[in-house]
């Protein structure tokens, strides 16, 4: 396997590997991951889809990816998924799955389209004081000391970053800047999280740092993920004869390992309380999903609060006993053993009528009914206890959705303090007490709270105990290779494999580490899309460099004469004219800003 960028290797179709059609193909998991392996495997590996086998614990595929209706509580999405154009891998899977809506286009077209005339963007993303706009300007108020945090992060090596909390290399001044706050509720990231995976995001999304004040970095599906992603692929997977067995649990997968040499040779499963399991030859590819963000997620519903399940967790006791089997499979329990630091919990209400969504369109600044954007990603509650922040998406959300219904997405990431409004914490709100503290940052009068929450929504709380375990700082080694060295029929799948470059939490990470699993076990002969290079291009460290200065240009330190001077030597060269385009310097002599019409970088 190698990475590549480029036309070239983008739209060329590689031969059939050589055996693919002696190859079988065994997924452990049912979510993006293990679907997405399965459609490179038949698109690009040529493998027939009745060689491909899904095994999942769940009654239905899509993992994370979700969205459904329960019959009495409503609504449930755990999460939303934030996309942007450069998830490279997802969208060279995603323009091969036919739509479900539109004859003759793909996903990737859909989505496209959906998105051009309809571009994302929060017209007012930070509130407080009960709702109103708390002025943020879109504004990263970073001090030089806060500005100076982040370069040394970014110039730091990984190994230099290894281990540490990002409150260990972030300093007081950083942590209370409007970019900290746009930054850790995009992202759901915690003071005591991976200095190392906030290096790689500002790496990884240096061409959307100035797009994150009112998210037009962003662009979302149609639906909800679940029926927008999921539903296609699953139809994609069905037509060509993908077998799905639901109701599988996998408990363990063993191995053949030697000297530069290591093997799967067999999958232990529980279906239907019955033992079971399948022998696997050389020939036979493995590809495990390991870890899980959403494992052992609890529903409430409007009259009672989700529980905490601390107990058993089959992805994870899957993961550990593999990883007893050899050092190179990871450390699960780096990630899985502080459920305190790893929970969070969302909500999904469903309004039954116009009085909620009156005060949604006040914020919002749009129509919810509209079928088009709304809040363009998620507005936070700054002054909020639980450090709550909603979204309202295009409606409807779901197909099913009632005229008169608006469905809203709420999270919060202090889930252990006491409420603003009901002064509980929030792990122990039902859905209506959720509804209650929403609707007083929503900025509903104080003594129509309780009436509204009862009876003008229905709201399904969910708790999750591993929704941020791979946020917790690590080492190289914890998680494995996608393909361990000596490997000749397994891979590693998931948000808990290690890849170069790219980041956690994404639908993209999912899909990259199948697309790199896929053309690894079978040698396909085209390249994976590298990560986008936005970070190597001085255009884009320059326009991110004027973005978190607030615009301010570059002091020169110094008298003028020598600033001068300075100017004079970049008048008229590249150099002078880039940083004068991006705002860093003065215009100086011949040297006057530009409209850059002339590349990508707008």
């Amino acid at each position: 396997m190698y990475r590549s960028n480029g036309n070239y290797e983008a739209f060329a179709r590689p031969r059939k590997p050589e055996g693919a059609d002696e190859k079988t193909v065994w997924l452990v998991g049912g979510g993006l991951a293990a679907m997405a392996a399965a459609i490179f495997m038949i698109r690009d590996g040529q493998i027939a889809g009745e060689r491909i086998t899904i095994l999942e614990e769940l009654g239905l595929p899509g993992g994370a990816l979700d969205g459904i209706k329960y019959p009495e509580k409503g609504f449930v999405i755990r999460g939303g998924r934030e996309l942007e154009d450069h998830m490279e891998c997802l969208w060279d899977l995603f323009r091969s799955v036919p739509s479900l809506e539109i004859d003759g286009a793909s996903v990737l077209d859909e989505f496209y389209w959906l998105n051009k005339d309809d571009p994302n963007s929060s017209l007012c993303r930070v509130t407080e004081k009960q709702g109103q706009d708390a002025h943020t300007n879109k504004l990263f108020t970073l001090s030089e000391k806060a500005q100076k945090d982040i370069i040394d992060v970014i110039l730091a090596t990984r190994e230099q970053m290894e281990g540490k909390r990002i409150d260990e290399v972030f300093g007081d001044e950083f942590l209370a800047s409007n970019f900290w706050l746009y930054w850790r509720t995009m992202f759901a990231f915690e003071e005591w999280h991976s200095a190392l995976e906030m290096k790689l995001y500002l790496h990884r999304f240096m061409h959307h740092i100035g797009g994150l004040p009112d998210l037009s970095a962003l662009k979302f599906t149609k639906y909800n993920q679940y029926e927008s992603l999921v539903l296609p692929m699953r139809k994609y997977l069905d037509d060509h004869g993908v077998r799905f067995r639901f109701h599988h649990t996998v408990t363990d997968v063993h191995f053949d390992i030697t000297e530069g040499r290591k093997q799967a040779t067999r999958i232990d499963w529980i279906a239907d309380g019955e033992p079971g399991g399948v022998d696997l030859g050389p020939d036979d590819l493995c590809l495990m999903t390991i870890g899980s963000l959403t494992e052992n997620s609890d529903n409430g519903d409007q009259n009672t609060a989700p529980r905490l399940l601390d107990g058993p967790a089959p992805a994870w006791d899957f993961w550990k006993k593999v990883a007893a089997k050899s050092p190179e499979f990871g450390r699960p329990e780096v990630f899985c053993n502080d459920i305190d630091k790893t929970k969070w919990e969302s909500a999904t209400v469903t309004t039954i009528d116009e009085r909620i969504p009156a005060y949604i369109e006040k914020i919002a600044q749009r129509d919810p009914f509209s079928g088009k954007v709304v809040t363009g990603g998620i507005v936070t509650a700054k002054d909020s206890s639980w450090l709550m922040s909603w979204t309202v998406n295009r409606q409807p959300h779901f197909k099913s959705q009632k005229p008169n219904e608006i469905v809203v997405w709420v999270y919060g990431l202090f889930v252990e303090t006491p409420g603003d409004f009901v002064k509980k914490p929030m792990q122990d709100c039902t859905g209506e007490e959720i509804a209650q503290e929403w609707l007083y940052h929503l900025g509903v009068p104080v003594a129509d709270i309780p009436e509204l929450a009862a009876s003008a929504a229905k709201t399904v709380p969910v708790m999750m105990p591993y929704v941020t375990s791979f946020f917790l700082p690590r080492k190289a080694g914890d998680r494995p290779q996608v393909v361990p060295d000596g490997s000749v029929n397994f891979a590693f799948l998931g948000q808990f494999a290690e890849t170069t470059r790219d980041t956690i939490f994404t639908t993209e990470y999912s899909v990259r580490t199948a697309m790199e699993a896929t053309y690894q076990l079978l040698d396909i002969e085209r390249g994976v899309p590298e990560v986008f290079n936005s970070t190597y291009d001085i255009r884009y460290l320059l326009k991110a460099t004027a973005r978190l200065r607030d615009g301010e240009a570059v002091h020169i330190p110094g008298p003028n004469f020598v600033k001068g001077k300075l100017l004079d030597k970049l008048d008229n060269t590249q150099m002078g004219e880039l940083l004068t385009d991006f705002g860093l310097i003065p215009a100086h002599g011949s040297t006057t800003r530009r409209e850059r019409a002339d590349d990508a970088i707008e």
